[in-house]
Order: C-alpha cells, then structure tokens, then sequence
C-alpha cells in the first residue's frame, strides 16, 4: 500500500510538472490510475458443446452467452500522452443437468482469460475517456462431462462394474483482443466503465484429461468470442 501511494504521488507531482509546461507549449495530457471489480459477458461458440450434450440425452442446451467476473486496472503512462497500460482478468462457467438411463449426467462449460491491456484515449474528447486498445494475454476453455450413479466406493475405482465417467477437455491459448471502452467518471475518484471487443484465440489444440491430445474436435470449437464489458474503478480519475 505504502509503494502505491508513493507512486501515485509521484504520478501527481509529474502531472503538475507536465501541466506548467504545457502552459507554454499547449500540451495537454491525461491522467489516471485506477482499478476495480469488471464483470463481463461472453460470447463463445459453444454449438459443439451443445451437440455434446445431445449426444449425452440431456434435454437443456447451455445460453450462447455467459457472464464472468474478475477486475482490471489501468495507468496513465506520463512519457506518452494519453497511452494507459494495465490488465484485465475474468472467469466464469455455465452448466447443464439432467438423467437419462439411470445416470446423473451433467455438462459444465469454463472460460477465462487474462493479459496485459495497452489502450489510447482519445484527446478529441473531453470529460470522459473514450480508449481504443488491445488485451494481450492468455486464455483457457474447457469442457467437464459427468455421468455417475452415485454408487461410489473408495476401493471400486477401477472396478469393471464402475461406469461413471469423468472426462475434461482443455483449450489454452494465446489471445489478441481489440477493445474499445468508454470511462466515465462519476466523482474524481469513481469511474464507470462499459466497453467492448473480439477474443482472437490462437491454438485449436485440444487436451483431454491428464493432457492428451483430443482427436476429432469439430472444426468450429473454437474459442474465440465477442464480449461486453462493465465495471466500476476506483481510483485518481481525472480525464
């Protein structure tokens, strides 16, 4: 706490330097840190999931979208005007239920992602900050398949008459997403945000349990995806 205070401090007395400066120059920069809580809702393809479920007799479909939750922040880079880098992370799930032939079955759906966030505010426009950018980072989707009698026993494991199922299929990957988010600051240090963007994935390898490799994934289980952003930052705003 005490290292981030002495770095907002310095940001602050930096700012005012660059200020009287600008004075004579007719620079103007902006100038911000913050962070805070940003739920998020997804958008994956999950078709190939849903067909999974099919396939298992139960008769729900996971929703096209789902909402994360996780926090993100930001600062102002002083020696480039109105360049802020921070990061952003979220996770979340969604499930389906249901039993067909005497099994308890059920299908649940993870995806998460986490990276670095570069982003340029524009300076046409004043008392809000309107920021063109990008996420950097990492990404995970997977798959968890359940199908059991709830007859276990601590010495049945691998019994031959044992025939629930367990099986978890994984998707990491490298993502590139473009953004682009409106702040809008509700007091000097209270900010509401709502944005937006596309998730580039890039590996189509999946895993399977212990990690090997998973044949025959459809070509469309990506996991790419658009998204819309929210959240409430807490911070020094001043745009």
């Amino acid at each position: 706490m005490k290292k981030l205070l002495i770095f907002v401090l310095i940001l602050i007395s930096l700012r005012t330097s660059f200020a009287q400066e600008g004075e004579d120059v007719g620079w103007v920069g902006r100038f911000g840190a913050a962070g805070g809580f940003s739920p998020t809702y997804v958008l994956p393809n999950i078709d190939p999931v849903n067909s999974l479920i099919k396939n298992l007799g139960i008769n729900q479909s996971l929703n096209s979208g789902m909402f994360t939750y996780g926090g993100g922040g930001f600062v102002y880079v002083m020696f480039v005007n109105n360049l802020r880098i921070g990061g952003l992370g979220l996770s979340g799930l969604s499930s389906v239920s249901g039993s067909a032939s005497g099994f308890n079955e059920e299908v649940i759906y993870n995806y998460g992602l986490g990276g670095v966030t570069i982003e340029y505010t524009l300076p046409f426009i004043n008392k809000i900050a309107v920021s063109v950018g990008t996420i950097v980072g990492v990404g995970s989707a997977s798959v968890e398949i359940y199908k059991n009698r709830d007859d276990y026993y601590w010495d049945g494991i691998y019994n031959n008459s044992d025939q629930n199922v367990s099986r978890k299929y994984t998707n990491n990957f490298f993502t590139l997403a473009p953004t682009l988010n409106v702040d809008i600051p509700l007091s000097r240090f209270i900010a509401f945000r709502i944005g937006g963007g596309y998730i580039f994935s890039f590996n189509n390898e999946w895993k399977v349990d212990n990690n090997f490799t998973l044949r025959s994934v459809p070509s469309d289980a990506k996991s790419n995806s658009f998204f819309i952003q929210t959240g409430i930052y807490f911070g020094l705003i001043a745009f």
